[in-house]
């Protein structure tokens, strides 16, 4: 049994915390007397839960998977959440409290699986993601457009300069982003700094 309850007050005793809560429109007397319950498990609330934005690029993000596996949505957003836990090693978790960090890692594994599978989202990568840096790495990773999802190749935003054979030359130093050939064409056209400023994206140094 999961009940809110409101932190009244605390005091330090002998190296540990006693704590004073109040749970409104609750009675626990009869529950507590006779199963006899002594001990519980206590989740402290900073105030930093899933925000509404997150859930909105998780559900949207979902549908478009669903759209490409054919799954229903629930029981495509469970297989997703599994997904994730393997991925992470995370506990389970509900999309209606789970905190922020949470939301954040879980929108990064549903995007790497659309990026994995070539799954088109019906809106720019950039716009659900809640970590850019590890969305950008990823396009450079699975080499797809970090604009549109197409089939991208690098470009360095660090130029190597002329006459380097890019074939021996150890760029991990320099920042990329994954561009497909459109994007590509257009970041030389306007210019680097206008590209960037346009798309609010960025180089970013890639290891594997």
């Amino acid at each position: 049994m999961n009940l809110l309850a409101k932190l009244k007050g605390y005091f330090i005793e002998d190296g540990g915390t006693w704590i004073k809560v109040f749970i409104p429109g609750v009675d626990l007397h009869e529950k507590i007397l006779n199963r006899k319950i002594k001990n519980v498990e206590i989740r402290f609330d900073d105030g930093r839960h899933i925000t509404a934005d997150q859930r909105k690029k998780i559900y949207a993000t979902v549908n478009d998977i669903v759209e490409y596996t054919g799954y229903m949505q629930e029981e495509q957003k469970e297989w997703l959440k599994y997904l994730h836990i393997s991925r992470t090693g995370c506990n389970y978790f509900s999309l209606s409290n789970c905190s922020i960090e949470t939301a954040k890692d879980f929108i990064n594994t549903i995007l790497d699986y659309c990026l994995e599978n070539g799954i088109q989202l019906k809106e720019s990568g950039l716009d659900r993601t809640s970590d850019i840096d590890h969305y950008l790495w990823k396009c450079i990773k699975e080499r797809k457009c970090c604009i549109c999802g197409g089939k991208a190749d690098l470009h360095h935003v660090d130029a190597l300069g002329r006459g380097v054979d890019r074939t021996n030359y150890d760029d991990s130093g320099h920042r990329k982003m994954a561009l497909c050939r459109g994007h590509h064409t257009e970041s030389h056209t306007i210019g680097q700094i206008e590209f960037c400023k346009k798309y609010k994206v960025y180089g970013v140094k890639y290891t594997d």
